[in-house]
């Protein structure tokens, strides 16, 4: 950004130099002149031809740029005295013999400073004349034709007619005579950097004000954007004589750029109040005093001061008193506390020497062609406001960085605690794991295995077993134990290999009891959920419907057959045995029919049968999803 602006001042100056440059004849500077001063009853417009040497009075030679001595109580005391004469102020300036192109002649001057109608004339012909209807822009640079290059000598006379109340004073800036080409540049430049820098700066700080405004109807919550907004419209106001052409009455004109300074001073203090959330009672009482009284005082329709104008010289002096006031209060405020704080009461300081300076070229104690610095106070303001919101941008940036530091910090602290803790869940359920599998393990031997065993021993002791029986009891004995250290295997969560397993276990035994086993076992699905225990509850429902068909239904034919829906797997024992009264014989059978029950509400299925005499079904039904069902310890 920055260099972009300085790519554009060097354009700038670029583009004048070579205006100058191109010129075939350097222009005129008119610093010589001759003024004098006549008084008049009443306002006379001015004539279209005028001789200066039947001018009355005394011509005195004055250096350009010229003030007249400025004597302010004076002026005030005579708007305050009655009806007010008129005076005229007549420059004379003799132009050096020149040979000019056939080009139009240009009149330059940086300022022609009255407060009425003023005229010039060329070789005593009027050629250009303002400020015939009120005061307007006498603070703004004049860019006149002499001729339209047509002339039958060149110019020798420049007269400047000033007509003003006789209490106030006059001013003029040098001239300079030329073609368009070698001067223009000087007029460009004067009205873009005193009129069109300073008015670009004003509407971009009395956007930001509307903008604050819209924020504060918005919110309703915090009154420093609603005096912001004030601060901004105050700021505008005071201004507006120098970005608007337009005629205004001069009583009107001067109360609105006289009370606007005090409105922007009011609302800089109570700003720097509402900032630094203190109070300053007595320098708020006497500041709403100088306010009320300076608003009531100034009002045109009260007519007791006639002029504003007139006496607002002496008004800015009291501004230019109490605006140090509000700085000082502000560099008190925010001393080591506020960076922002004190820049605005920097900003206050500088202001006030904005003004002071204007003050000066308004009552002719500087130069007229000094250049006027409070319209650039809109840009301060502008560049102020944009310092401290880019300092709290930055300052929440920075905010944020470190809270993003810290939250990481927290969180991988938090993320050590939370793995730290998983850590030590994963081995206390790894540790109630081993235990409960400890447990079942010992249960199921000792229900299973244990109680089979010690009923064949006690079979034995009493000679109730023979041979072949002991055998048999061994064999199922061991069975049980494959199962169990089966069921073990994390493999068997695949159904489908448990069930193939079961027939690896059992196969031998059934082979050797002379049955035929029709395996009709295939594409079971993956069972979620499928732990051990489970694994272990199938294995042993399976296990005892092939051993009752073993060992009751005296069938050579055994089939197991699998069938899944949408819902579970079944799995269905079939022999071709004698059957049994489902009812009636589970007294007889129905402990382990009572125990295949347990087992299936374990693993949230169930379990049924079907016999008659052409043999007897037992069907098995195990769901897809895990279900609830009371995880049992069944024998």
């Amino acid at each position: 950004m920055v260099q972009f602006t300085r790519m554009l001042w060097l354009l700038l100056v670029a583009l004048l130099v070579g205006q100058a440059a191109r010129a075939d004849v350097q222009p005129l500077h008119l610093t010589q002149a001759e003024v004098v001063q006549q008084v008049l009853p009443r306002e006379v417009p001015p004539p279209m031809v005028v001789d200066s040497r039947q001018l009355p009075g005394a011509w005195q030679p004055v250096q350009l740029p010229h003030a007249q001595p400025h004597a302010i109580v004076a002026q005030a005391s005579a708007a305050l005295s009655g009806p007010q004469t008129t005076a005229v102020t007549w420059y004379r300036l003799q132009v050096p013999a020149t040979t000019w192109a056939a080009q139009p002649l240009m009149l330059y001057g940086a300022r022609a400073k009255g407060y009425g109608p003023v005229a010039v004339y060329v070789d005593g012909r009027l050629v250009a004349q303002w400020q015939l209807d009120g005061v307007q822009w006498y603070w703004a640079p004049f860019w006149l034709t002499v001729d339209g290059g047509q002339r039958h000598a060149a110019p020798r006379e420049v007269l400047v007619r000033m007509a003003h109340p006789a209490h106030t004073r006059t001013a003029l800036a040098s001239l300079w005579l030329g073609h368009p080409d070698s001067i223009r540049w000087r007029y460009v430049a004067r009205q873009w950097l005193q009129l069109q820098v300073p008015a670009m700066g004003a509407g971009a700080f009395l956007a930001v004000g509307l903008f604050a405004l819209f924020v504060w109807l918005r919110s309703r919550g915090d009154v420093a954007f609603l005096l912001f907004a004030v601060l901004a419209v105050a700021s505008f106001i005071r201004g507006l004589h120098y970005y608007v052409d337009l005629v205004v009455s001069d009583d009107l004109l001067g109360w609105l750029t006289v009370n606007s300074l005090f409105w922007l001073i009011g609302a800089v203090h109570h700003l720097q109040m509402r900032l630094h959330q203190r109070t300053m009672p007595r320098l708020t009482r006497v500041l709403h005093i100088i306010i009320g009284t300076v608003f009531v005082v100034s009002l045109p329709v009260l007519h007791h001061l006639p002029n504003t104008p007139d006496f607002s010289p002496l008004v800015y002096v009291l501004a230019m008193v109490t605006s140090p006031l509000v700085a000082y209060a502000g560099f008190r405020l925010s001393w080591r506390r506020s960076v922002d704080g004190m820049l605005v009461a920097l900003a206050v300081i500088i202001g006030t020497l904005f003004g002071f300076n204007d003050w000066a070229i308004q009552n002719n104690l500087l130069g007229a062609e000094s250049w006027y610095l409070g319209p650039y106070a809109n840009i301060l303001n502008f560049a102020l406001f944009c310092t401290i919101m880019f300092r709290h941008y930055m300052r929440a940036v920075d905010g944020v960085r470190e809270s993003n530091v810290l939250l990481g910090q927290k969180l991988s602290e938090r993320e050590a605690e939370l793995r730290l803790s998983y850590e030590r869940l994963r081995d206390i359920e790894r540790q109630q794991t081993l235990q409960t599998e400890r447990q079942r393990m010992m249960q199921d031997m000792h229900d299973g295995l244990g109680s089979a065993l010690h009923s064949a021993l006690r079979a034995v002791e009493h000679g109730r077993l023979s041979a072949p029986d002991v055998l048999d009891v061994l064999r199922g004995c061991i069975d049980d134990l494959h199962l169990a250290i089966d069921s073990m295997d994390p493999a068997h969560a695949d159904l489908q290999l448990l069930m193939a397993t079961l027939r690896h276990r059992l196969g031998p035994r059934l082979k050797q009891a002379g049955l035929t086993l029709d395996w009709q076992v295939h594409d079971l699905p993956e069972l979620q959920g499928l732990e051990p225990r489970k694994a272990l509850h199938i294995m042993r429902i399976v296990q005892e419907a092939l051993t009752n068909s073993l060992k009751h239904s005296g069938a050579d034919r055994l089939t197991l057959v699998s069938e899944v829906t949408p819902h579970d797997v079944r799995i269905r024992i079939r022999d071709n045995g004698r059957g049994f009264q489902v009812k009636t014989d589970q007294s007889v059978l129905g402990r382990g029919l009572q125990n295949q029950q347990r087992r299936a509400q374990a693993i949230g299925g169930r379990v049924s049968w079907q016999s008659g005499p052409e043999g007897t079904e037992t069907l098995l039904c195990i769901p897809l999803t895990p279900g609830p069902g009371p995880d049992e310890q069944t024998p």
